[in-house]
């Protein structure tokens, strides 16, 4: 072998490294095994599964990619991972059973709702300092703050509320009544508007987030699925504001609507039970949990179609997206 041909083969090693290592790396939450499953979205196979703790949940990123949050329900804890070892560094004081939480945009100030004790823990991600416990309604589930960092929102399940708290004090402002069992919250990229999802009601709530009031109920209905089994959960919204996303549960199914004009304008069918979702770096694909089938569905944003399905491990729950 000459010393070119060594040096060309040697180049194109590293380039296949560089690239392998650059690949934008989905991370999925499986509450029945304890791990997390991590996809490669170019070859669209599960490179790595990482043990974490108990029935983890709800999991994003800090605003470095550097570190993955994880709601670890069972073991009653917020874990902290550190992404290029995959090793758990830390754990936070999160209070009992926490599911979802959200991340304030100073990429320090973790919003964490605890279903069991009624509460919304805030939590200094550097100091691990528990810096306030709000009481909120019975068996909090959805979190998001607001872009713009004003506000915090919570749902709670039992008493069908979004509550609404003021990011500078600490304190819950106002409520807002939605349909049975809200589950997820996702303010639209101004922060003006929020979209809340009704498990039991079958409803998404549009809200003005200024007069905290409902301007627009969104319902839907799939030919040949029954209505019981149209279940909203999970929201998700393109960054030009065109779409909005909302996986359906049961139903098997991602409705599609106009973000526009607040109409539903096509049905995705995905994998069984269909939990939460994110976007890959463009937003051309919509990567969706479905928990029964285990499995995690590829939709092409363009064609509005699921395009692959990808096994994981039990009850994938939540997704990320690591972009390149």
């Amino acid at each position: 072998m000459t010393q070119r041909t060594s040096l060309t083969l040697l180049t194109s090693a590293m380039l296949l490294a560089s690239s392998c290592a650059m690949a934008q790396l989905a991370y999925v939450s499986n509450e029945k095994d304890d791990t997390i499953s991590v996809i490669d979205l170019k070859s669209q196979t599960v490179t790595d599964t990482i043990d974490v703790g108990e029935r983890p949940r709800g999991i994003l990123f800090s605003k470095d990619y550097s570190k993955l949050y994880i709601c670890a329900s069972d073991s009653d804890t917020v874990q902290v991972m550190d992404v290029a070892t995959k090793t758990i560094i830390k754990e936070l004081p999160s209070g009992e059973d926490p599911e979802q939480f959200a991340l304030h945009p100073n990429d320090r100030h973790l919003y964490i709702s605890n279903e069991d004790d009624a509460l919304v823990t805030i939590v200094d991600t550097e100091t691990s300092e528990v810096l306030a416990q709000i009481d909120v309604g019975v068996e909090p589930e959805g979190m998001a703050v607001s872009p713009d960092g004003k506000i915090a929102v919570n749902t709670s399940e039992t008493t069908n509320m979004v509550h609404w708290i003021d990011t500078s004090t600490y304190e819950l402002v106002d409520n807002t009544l939605v349909d049975q069992r809200p589950r997820h919250v996702e303010f639209s990229k101004d922060s003006k508007i929020l979209w809340a999802s009704s498990e039991i009601g079958g409803t998404v709530s549009v809200i003005d987030v200024a007069s905290r009031q409902i301007f627009k109920k969104l319902t839907f209905e799939i030919k040949g699925i029954h209505p019981d089994r149209v279940q909203p959960v999970g929201v998700r919204l393109t960054d030009d504001g065109k779409y909005a996303f909302v996986a359906l549960g049961p139903a098997n199914h991602v409705a599609v609507v106009d973000a526009q004009n607040y109409e539903v304008i096509d049905y995705i069918l995905v994998g069984r039970r269909v939990w939460h979702m994110d976007f890959n770096q463009d937003q051309t694909q919509l990567l969706t949990t479905n928990g029964i089938s285990g499995d995690v569905s590829i939709i092409d944003v363009d064609k509005m179609k699921a395009v692959k399905s990808i096994k994981v491990g039990r009850y994938p729950w939540g997704v990320r997206v690591k972009p390149e």
